[in-house]
C-alpha cells in the first residue's frame, strides 16, 4: 500500500520517554517512539485496523516476554549455567473471576496472562526450577503484578 498521507514531522522524545503518536495509516495506525527506536501499533483488520502492527495487547506480552527472557539470560550468563536458548510463549485473555482459584477478585472478569517458557541447554531439575522463580522477578512481571498509579494529565496546547 502506498502512503498517501501527508508528512509528519515526529516529536523530539526525551531520554526516559515514550511518545504514542496518530500515523495517519487507518483508523488505528499509531507511531511508538522512544528517541531512538520507532514501532508501529495497529488493530486487526478485523475490528477495523489495517493490521499494520501488533495491538495494544501484543505489545504488552511482547514487553514481558522479552523482559523474561533478557532477566533468564543474565541470570543464566551471572551463574554460568548450560542455557543455550530460551524461548517465551505468552497468551492475554479474559476469564471469569469465579473461575480463578489464585485471584483476589470473585466477580466479574479478570485479565489472564499465561505464558510458557522453554529452556534450552543441559539444566538440571534444580536449574529449571530456579530458572522458573528468577523468570517471576523479572521488572515487568513485578511491575504488572503490582499496584500501579498512573497519573494522566491533559498536555497545554
Amino acid at each position: 500500500m502506498i502512503d498517501t498521507a501527508p508528512a509528519r514531522t515526529q516529536p523530539t522524545v526525551a531520554p526516559g520517554t515514550v511518545v504514542v503518536v496518530e500515523n495517519g495509516k487507518g483508523l488505528f495506525g499509531q507511531d511508538l517512539l522512544n528517541g531512538r527506536h520507532r514501532l508501529v501499533a495497529d488493530e486487526p483488520r478485523a475490528v477495523g485496523g489495517e493490521d499494520a502492527g501488533p495491538n495494544p495487547y501484543e505489545l504488552l506480552l511482547m514487553s514481558l516476554g522479552a523482559c523474561t527472557s533478557m532477566t533468564l539470560r543474565l541470570y543464566a550468563r551471572r551463574k554460568q549455567l548450560p542455557l543455550t536458548r530460551v524461548a517465551v510463549r505468552l497468551r492475554h485473555s479474559r476469564i471469569h473471576a469465579e473461575d480463578c482459584a489464585d485471584c483476589e477478585t470473585k466477580v466479574g472478569f479478570i485479565d489472564r496472562i499465561e505464558r510458557e517458557i522453554v529452556l534450552e541447554g543441559s539444566l538440571n531439575e534444580d536449574q529449571r526450577k530456579r530458572m522458573m522463580e528468577i523468570a517471576n522477578m523479572c521488572p515487568v512481571h513485578k511491575t504488572l503484578t503490582s499496584e500501579i498509579s498512573i497519573v494522566t494529565q491533559l498536555a497545554p496546547t
